[in-house]
Parts: structure tokens; sequence; C-alpha cells
């Protein structure tokens, strides 16, 4: 199982915001980039971008704090954040970010996510969204009528395998991550589902990585405020992981290496 340390970019800083709300943000990193290299410090082997502004304004804003990670770190880069037309898709690839999400799109114009699964095959990877089952757009700004699971099984008959999961009310509330949910849209689509939202425990992880032993398709889990917040150490989650067990009431402060930054 994959653990996704998370960054969120808001005017080139690293932030994390509650339940998606841009006024609600706390900035945990003037310089994104070092927050990335503790990340590969701990050992991390992938890495979750999210460019706030770019989802919010529907195109890029963050382009020189994504270009100078992906430049640095060893890690494997999935991004999203206002990428809707395939003209961007293909300049965030060329810029050497491995997988690109694509989020509104996979609703307003599901079109475009079938010819970007022709042209780029399993780099597309669709970010679900949802509150109380139903699927938000637009930086979660405007909430539709469509269940996660019906478009979950609408994006796996175009092609798209890979997709991140995120409970809304979960996000940045350190409540813990939606198992049934994240386990229903699995099971449901048949798409490798990557958890997001609420994960705050090394026992989130265990939990995940069990259902994975048991044949569940979740690829991994995306973890923010919690490494943050010191509430988790990422060293400790990568070897949860891993199928280690360890002690889930761990607590180590700063991003998983021991220190508060």
């Amino acid at each position: 199982m994959r653990i996704f340390p998370a960054i969120d970019l808001k005017e080139g800083k690293a932030v994390r915001l509650l339940q998606g709300r841009m006024q609600d943000a706390t900035v945990y990193g003037e310089n994104p980039l070092e927050v990335a290299l503790g990340f590969a410090e701990a050992g991390a082997e992938y890495l979750h971008i999210v460019d706030l502004n770019g989802a919010f304004a529907g195109k890029p804003v963050n382009d020189a704090a994504i270009r100078a990670i992906v430049q640095a770190v060893p890690m494997k880069v999935q991004t999203g954040g206002g990428i809707r037309s395939l003209e961007r898709m293909e300049e965030l690839l060329d810029l050497g970010v491995e997988r690109v999400i694509l989020g509104t799109v996979a609703v307003k114009n599901p079109e475009l996510v079938e010819e970007a699964v022709r042209r780029f095959g399993e780099r597309i990877v669709v970010g679900i969204d949802a509150k109380d089952g139903q699927v938000a757009v637009q930086g979660w700004a405007e909430q539709t009528k469509l269940s996660a699971e019906v478009l979950g099984r609408a994006m796996r008959e175009m092609g798209v395998q890979h997709v991140v999961y995120t409970d809304i009310s979960r996000d940045g509330m350190l409540q813990g991550v939606n198992l049934k949910s994240t386990i229903q849209l699995a099971k449901a689509s048949g798409l490798e589902v990557i958890a997001s939202g609420g994960v705050s425990s090394l026992a989130d992880i265990q939990q995940l990585a069990e259902e994975v032993a048991r044949g569940t398709s979740i690829e991994g889990a995306i973890i923010g405020k919690a490494l943050y917040a010191g509430m988790i150490s990422l060293k400790e989650a990568l070897a949860v992981a891993r199928g280690a067990r360890v002690s889930t009431d761990s607590r180590e402060p700063g991003f998983g290496q021991g220190r508060r930054d």
C-alpha cells in the first residue's frame, strides 16, 4: 500500500484547509520545497500536490512551486487542481509529474477524461470528492446530485484505473478516514482507490492495509494535516503500509522525522 504525504499549495506556500474552505487555511511551510525534501528524507516514494488556487480559478497558479519540487525530489509526484485541458495535462507530464488528477472535468466534461486516458493511460487519475455521498466540484464549492459510486463506475468504463476519494466532511478535521465509503467505492467501481480526508492515526493506515490484504482495491492513503500537526510519524506510516506492526498510539512531532518545523 502506498502512502502519499500531501502538500496543498496556496499562493506559493504549503497550507492545510478545513473541509476545503480557503478562508480556513493554516500555513505550515513558507517553502514547499523544504517540506517535500523532508518527506523524501523520511523515506516517502510518492507525493501528492494540490494547487488550491488553481482548483478555484480553473487555471495554473502555483507552477513555480510544483516545478521546483518535481525537479529536486526523487519521489513520484501526482498533482491536481484546475487541470481542465489536454494541453495542461501534457504540460504537467512533460514537467516531470508522474500522474495528473482530474476533478471537475470528470463531471463537467467526461469526454475530456476519456480522451486523456486514450492519450496518457494510467497517468490519468480522477479525484472524486464527496460530501454525504454526493460529488462536489469547482474546488468543492459546488455540490452535485451525482453519487460517488455512480461517477466511479462511469470513470471505470472510460478506462480510468486510479481514483483519489476524499470525504470532504472529514478533510482537515483529523476525525479518521471514512473506511466504509472508501471500501464501498472500491468494490462498486473496481477502481484502485486512494483514501483521502481525515487520516489522523496509524490505526487508520492499519485498517486500510488490512483491507488491502483482504483483496480490496485500495491503492493507498493521502496524509496531510496529521503529519504537519505531529499526530503521525511518516516513517511509521510507511512501515505500517508495508505490513509492519507498530504502536497505533505513536505520536511524533514534525513531518515524521522527529522534529517540529
